[in-house]
């Protein structure tokens, strides 16, 4: 191939290195909520009168028909309705939505939400956080349990992911398609770790009979000062 041959292709892949760049950037948009579809999701519309759809990344809230789902939403109607909010996103779900952190005066929503029992932590994308959201989400979310705030008034609320995919004792799949163990049965701890695995976790089944111990629930568990595995749904 003759030098004069290389040039285009270069410049093609240059180009195109230049948009999955500019893709992995953030983007911020910046508009007046005109809609609440539920706890988690919202549609902004913008200065040139273009809407977007916001998934509020890291969190998820309950379904329309799971118990809290029109609390949850009614909260982030409270917070958000026609106010003007930033949107801070650098991707898209599969549903063509943007994924992004909303804030309004420096203000987390996100985050509100988990801190008013409105919305579960989403740790299956913990990855894709920043590590300094990431670590609060985590931290509200515990804290929001132990005040029995929102939907932790349940002392064993269905986590949505799980709603979303039938019955409890019917096989579920985290969210990403792996499938995992039926969710039935005792939450197991670990007495070395003083962690917790629920029946759908990857680790439910590798807790050795030595420092294996059963609790009825969650709030049981961590009653007796156990954590949830991270890498649980």
């Amino acid at each position: 191939m003759t030098r004069r041959n290389k040039q285009p292709i270069k410049a093609a892949l240059f180009a195109a290195l230049l948009c999955m760049s500019a893709a992995a950037q953030p983007q911020t948009i910046t508009g007046k909520v005109v809609a609440i579809a539920d706890g988690d999701t919202l549609t902004v519309l913008d200065s040139s009168n273009r809407q977007h759809k916001i998934r509020l990344d890291g969190i998820d809230a309950p379904e329309s028909s799971q118990d809290f789902g029109g609390r949850a939403k009614q909260s982030l109607s409270d917070l958000v309705f026609g106010k003007t909010v930033t949107v801070i996103s650098s991707k898209k779900d599969r549903y063509g939505r943007t994924l992004g952190k909303v804030t309004l005066d420096g203000r987390d929503i996100n985050l509100e939400q988990i801190r008013r029992g409105m919305a579960w932590f989403y740790r299956y994308y913990a990855k894709e956080l920043s590590p300094e959201d990431a670590k609060a989400y985590e931290r509200t979310e515990i804290a929001a349990k132990e005040e029995h705030a929102g939907l932790w008034r349940d002392l064993a609320p269905t986590p949505p992911w799980l709603f979303r995919r039938g019955e409890r004792g019917a096989e579920v799949k985290a969210p990403g398609g792996k499938p995992t163990a039926p969710a039935t049965g005792p939450v197991i701890g670990n007495r070395a770790s003083k962690i917790y695995h629920l029946p759908n976790c990857p680790d439910y089944s590798k807790v050795s009979e030595r420092n294996r111990v059963s609790f009825k629930s969650e709030a049981e568990a961590e009653a007796a000062r156990y954590r949830k595995a991270r890498n649980c749904p």
